[in-house]
């Protein structure tokens, strides 16, 4: 049976990475769309329920995820921000470069970080090592990161086990518990 994560709510923060409408659109479509935003919402509502903090992270580029675009907007059918989430907006692989990301973190005394989202070879992958060599803990949502690679899953198997051996627990979204 897999372990539950008793996180300390207070210490502990939900990364909602780069869950925008271009990366819906690209050629090959996104591996279970629905199941991913449906499972992101649940951590939302429940991280909101508990006091954990919500972070949005929204990638730039020029072309796809390009500001002020439909590309770059949160995806239409993810739960929208509220005035307690912190929205963040980066231009690198990973949200600690070139962010306010980790100060935002070290200014709530956050050590935990549930990571979720777009896209799980990318910056999904970028953020959790980067999270790492900071020193925090980082729990990666099974079923809560994807891509749009012809091969999902080989993709999601691979860098999973990658994430794991560096460090990373991987955790069952209804596996996850705040104290």
């Amino acid at each position: 049976m897999e372990k539950t994560a008793v996180l300390d709510k207070a210490e502990t923060a939900l990364l909602v990475i780069d869950v925008q409408r271009g990366l819906f659109t690209r050629p090959t479509p996104v591996h279970k769309p629905y199941k991913l935003i449906e499972t992101l919402n649940a951590l939302i509502a429940r991280s909101r329920l508990y006091g954990v903090r919500v972070f949005y992270i929204q990638h730039e580029n020029e072309s796809f995820l390009k500001k002020g675009t439909s590309g770059w907007d949160l995806h239409p059918d993810l739960s929208v921000p509220t005035s307690t989430d912190i929205l963040i907006q980066k231009t690198n692989g990973s949200a600690f470069v070139g962010t306010n990301l980790r100060s935002s973190l070290e200014a709530r005394n956050i050590r935990n970080l549930i990571i979720t989202g777009m896209v799980t070879q990318g910056c999904v992958r970028a953020t959790s090592l980067g999270g790492l060599e900071l020193g925090y803990r980082i729990f990666l949502v099974k079923g809560g990161h994807s891509n749009y690679d012809k091969d999902p899953l080989k993709v999601i198997d691979f860098r999973e086990k990658e994430l794991s051996d560096a460090g990373v627990f991987l955790v069952a979204p209804e596996r996850i518990d705040f104290a």
